[in-house]
């Protein structure tokens, strides 16, 4: 069986190297919306794959883009030094801040944010099937297991600025993340 969770986040960035002139020397901005797809082929005691609120650090970290600038590590550091001067929100990330990016960067997360989930009411089998990334309503990005062989990175690569963590309740479960 497969559930579906729902988040969104407004963001900005630059993405470097693509076709596109505006893209890619603009600062410019997009409303996200991210879907999680979950999967296991047990139900809970609830009758459920699992609860949504067991889904809070994935919501966590997804707000953490939120009205936070991208900033690819790949910038140049006068524009890092930039963004940073006049940004309190920003999320530097190991790759280029395209939808396929984000879909292949918060399916790693996510990953392991569920590995470090403690379920308790039944849950077996649980696992995430897809992230779909839509940058656009017409156009979206979709990232599945077999896509982590792209990855080229670790959480530790995702630095977010103390602006965002200071939204956090807590750094316990992304340090859990790092290890």
């Amino acid at each position: 069986m497969i559930i579906r969770k729902l988040f969104k986040f407004e963001g900005a960035h630059v993405v470097r190297n693509c076709s596109s002139v505006r893209c890619r020397e603009n600062i410019h901005g997009h409303s996200y919306v991210v879907e999680v797809f979950i999967e296991s082929d047990r139900l809970d005691r609830g009758y459920m794959v699992m609860d949504f609120t067991l889904l809070d650090r994935v919501k966590l970290l997804v707000d953490s883009f939120d009205h936070t600038y991208s900033l690819w590590e790949g910038e140049p550091d006068d524009f890092k030094a930039f963004i940073r001067r006049y940004n309190r929100r920003v999320a530097e990330i190991p790759v280029s801040p395209s939808a396929e990016g984000y879909a292949l960067l918060f399916f790693y997360l996510i990953d392991r944010v569920l590995l470090h989930t403690d379920f308790r009411n039944g849950e077996s089998g649980v696992r995430l099937r897809a992230v779909r990334v839509h940058e656009t309503a017409t156009g979206y990005a979709e990232a599945s297991r077999d896509d982590l062989a792209l990855v080229r990175f670790t959480a530790a690569d995702v630095r977010f600025s103390p602006g965002v963590r200071a939204d956090w309740d807590g750094e316990e479960w992304w340090d859990a993340l790092n290890r």
